[in-house]
């Protein structure tokens, strides 16, 4: 974990970038950023990788962010994108579809002055009332598989709205396309991070989903496992695992 802020206050919103990848989100994403700008008083830089086809890029420029474009490759491609591209000390990610609270961006940048090295929201522990059903109770399975292969409890892998210090960005290379939410929570949790999870509310999504849900939740466990187990490797034996490459799979959103 890095030293606090030079000066000694600890990090602002001027330090933040906020990030996302994008997909066809014109219905929602202009309240998003409006959301972003009004709570950061507009000092949070705002990044977007946008691969849509229905002007989400241009609504998001509109309201001052700044858009990388690139063909669809899959939602880690995308959020990968998104997070190695800002060089603000704080980076924090989050969906496109007003679901996540960005009322609650003060408490991430808190507890990274506290002292941790990244803040991951939990939309489970508070119900995720508005969730799908059945993608609830996957999003439990999820953190059982994940918290029984790491060895420690997790609560919500796949929530889209986490806070990081750069250096934890920097110095991880990160593998899964559909899986790399999970991935985001998992190989920081085994090397020994500083990470806290924290409840968030989640509302009901604007717009529609494209991600198959079996397609997108069968890679989804794949990920975790072969995540864990790389990290597991790493762990024990004190060296990089055989072959750590990219996942690529077919889903996008």
């Amino acid at each position: 974990m890095s030293d606090e802020k030079a000066s000694g206050d600890g990090y602002t919103f001027s330090d933040v970038s906020v990030v996302m990848g994008t997909y066809n989100e014109r219905e929602a994403i202009g309240t998003v950023l409006a959301d972003i700008e009004r709570v950061t008083d507009g000092q949070a830089e705002v990044v977007c990788v946008d691969s849509s086809t229905d002007g989400t890029a241009e609504v998001a420029r509109e309201h001052g962010a700044r858009v990388i474009e690139q063909e669809p490759q899959g939602y880690g491609v995308a959020v990968q994108t998104a997070i190695t591209t800002p060089d603000r000390p704080v980076v924090v990610t989050t969906d496109c579809d007003d679901t996540y609270p960005m009322e609650r961006l003060p408490d991430f940048l808190d507890a990274i002055n506290d002292g941790y090295d990244m803040v991951s929201g939990d939309r489970l522990t508070g119900g995720a009332g508005t969730m799908p059903r059945f993608n609830r109770l996957g999003n439990h399975a999820f953190a059982w598989l994940a918290s029984a292969l790491i060895g420690e409890r997790v609560h919500d892998t796949t929530t889209g709205m986490r806070a990081y210090r750069r250096e934890v960005i920097d110095s991880i290379e990160w593998t899964e396309n559909t899986g790399l939410s999970a991935e985001l929570l998992l190989r920081p949790v085994v090397r020994g991070y500083r990470v806290t999870e924290i409840p968030i509310d989640y509302r009901e999504r604007v717009g529609e989903t494209t991600l198959d849900p079996l397609a997108g939740g069968a890679a989804i466990a794949k990920s975790i496992g072969k995540v864990a187990l790389e990290e597991q490797w790493r762990k024990w034996a004190g060296t990089e695992p055989p072959e750590i490459e990219r996942t690529v799979d077919s889903q996008s959103r």
